[in-house]
């Protein structure tokens, strides 16, 4: 196993816009470990200056139309992005990787059935009416677009590792661990799910990149973030001064989110091809 994963590291380090992404996406986290920590961007909801002031050496990337800081706000919503993506794709791999694991060792069975009805139900249901209703259902709470993309993203990877364990649990080593009397669970745990890591890493850069898009929009549409700053409100602020003549707040949203998007994957791309059984074995 070690040699396998030298193997991935030495080939995602031989892809040069790989290494790139990850050199940039770095730069965004410690971007927002600041944030976390009140090193800056805490002063992003202060009137520090005048309306739609230009960009200068007091304000980087000027100010919005009551007099915020518009780098500020910016770097702010760096964190929230992060936060949001974060735990997104931790929640929705870990969910979809075990749910997906158990259909696939039961194939056949009514766990299988079931789960896979879920999964069919839960994908019939457009993605943005799913997170309205969830937002109304939980009374406009704040963690309700967490909920409703944790429940709508961990899908797709529980299906991925589904097929996988299908595969996997046919394997000598697993047939000898049930000739020795390991439970089903622990056979699960400790011998299948770490097998699927590859799919499980690709799919939490995936979904971290879903969760940033689907936050921007949703915080846009006015569904999204509400007690903080967001790329998503910053662009749907930016609606109302592009009019005159002022885009400070929508470029500074759109290329930082841009930047991270892009990066990301980048780094997805990279760590997609490193990973590939077919190159790496």
């Amino acid at each position: 196993m070690n040699g396998i994963w030298h193997k991935v590291l030495r080939k995602f380090l031989a892809d040069r816009t790989g290494v790139a992404g990850l050199a940039v996406v770095l730069l965004y986290f410690l971007t927002a470990l600041g944030v976390w920590c009140g090193w800056w961007g805490t002063d992003w909801a202060d009137l520090s200056g005048g309306k739609w002031e230009p960009a200068s050496a007091d304000h980087w990337f000027g100010t919005n139309i009551i007099g915020q800081d518009i780098f500020s706000r910016a770097i702010h919503a760096t964190s929230t992005a992060f936060e949001v993506g974060v735990v997104v794709a931790v929640l929705a791999t870990l969910i979809g990787g075990v749910l997906g694991a158990f259909a696939g060792f039961f194939a056949g069975s009514w766990i299988d059935e079931l789960l896979l009805w879920v999964m069919n139900v839960l994908d019939a249901i457009p993605f943005y009416l799913f997170v309205a209703a969830v937002a109304y259902s939980l009374g406009g709470s704040a963690y309700a677009m967490h909920v409703a993309m944790v429940t709508s993203f961990w899908i797709g990877t529980a299906r991925l590792v589904r097929g996988e364990v299908i595969k996997l649990r046919s394997i000598e080593y697993i047939e000898a661990a049930y000739a020795i009397g390991l439970s089903r669970l622990r056979i699960i745990f400790r011998h299948i799910l770490p097998n699927t890591s590859h799919i499980l890493l690709v799919q939490a850069s995936i979904a971290f990149v879903s969760a940033i898009k689907a936050e921007v929009i949703l915080s846009f549409l006015g569904i999204g973030i509400r007690d903080g700053m967001s790329w998503g409100l910053m662009i749907e602020e930016s609606t109302k001064e592009v009019l005159a003549g002022f885009y400070n707040n929508f470029l500074a949203a759109s290329l930082l989110m841009f930047g991270l998007v892009m990066a990301f994957n980048a780094l997805s791309d990279a760590l997609q091809d490193a990973m590939d059984p077919r190159k790496v074995a």
